[in-house]
């Protein structure tokens, strides 16, 4: 939510802190938590360590907003789901962030970007539950990385704190329910997270069968046949049209929620 970014950036510039170069960090010299990486891709593209530790907080500021907030979608994310995901984000790149939030609401993690398929699936989830899921992936994968021994202390800690403020932000999150309230546009791309039919289906719509159906009645009418025969022929093809979509839609809904092995999503509400 927007009302959070505040408070979410001012908590993530204390974890982050001022000028680093730890041999260990892969992201070499950093500066309130940017990297020379981002610093010369958002201000310098040549910048040095000596620029990285004369960056401006306000610098940092505006690609904090850019990069992890904007990016990520979080001014449309529920409070408390907005704060984690951001964190999460820094501290362990937007790629990884955004494809555990998919997961954790049963969307597949092809992509990490925020559709709005996602945010949908998130406002039907319960907001403590999407929190704790989020951070317990996230604490999970930390001590999988081999700095974990370096870095473990201070990346546990704030993923508690983390942790604990996003579920008191989540205490007043109202959980969506009924119709969708943002619903996807009739020919969405698959890039917007609607999942793309197979190839012999691309080309195929319900109205298909019943058209045939309107032709085959023309014919049979233009060479003679008597009306209960034509009435008969037509019905038989609307009745495979509706059996068609009925399975269509079973596929796609089916296909769309298939929960990801090894992390089990949170079910809506």
């Amino acid at each position: 939510m927007k009302d959070t970014y505040d408070e979410a950036l001012k908590r993530l510039l204390a974890h982050e802190g001022g000028y680093t170069n730890h041999p260990s960090d892969p992201g070499g010299p950093t500066n309130f938590g940017i990297t020379i990486h981002d610093y010369r891709k958002y201000v310098k593209p040549n910048a040095t360590a000596a620029d990285v530790r004369a960056m401006k907080l306000d610098e940092a500021k505006a690609i904090y907003r850019i990069k992890y907030w904007d990016t990520q979608r979080c001014d449309e994310l529920p409070a408390g789901i907005d704060y984690s995901v951001f964190d999460y984000g820094v501290n362990s790149g937007i790629g990884r962030s955004g494809r555990v939030l998919r997961r954790v609401v049963g969307l597949p993690d092809t992509t990490h970007v925020v559709t709005d398929e996602v945010l949908r699936a998130v406002s039907r989830r319960d907001p403590k539950a999407l929190v704790t899921a989020i951070n317990d992936e996230r604490l999970r994968f930390l001590k999988s990385l081999k700095t974990w021994p370096v870095f473990g202390k201070g990346w546990g800690r704030r993923v508690a704190e983390v942790r604990a403020f996003s579920l008191k932000l989540a205490e007043h999150t109202v959980v969506a329910t009924g119709p969708a309230l943002h619903p996807m546009p009739k020919e969405a791309a698959p890039a917007k997270g609607v999942v793309p039919l197979p190839k012999g289906l691309q080309k195929v719509t319900t109205a298909t069968p019943v058209a045939a159906g309107g032709a085959t009645a023309k014919t049979l009418h233009d060479s003679g046949h008597d009306p209960w025969t034509i009435l008969a022929v037509a019905g038989g093809f609307v009745l495979i049209a509706g059996i068609g979509w009925v399975a269509f839609h079973w596929w796609q809904q089916h296909k769309q929620h298939a929960p990801t092995p090894g992390l089990v999503p949170v079910p809506a509400i």
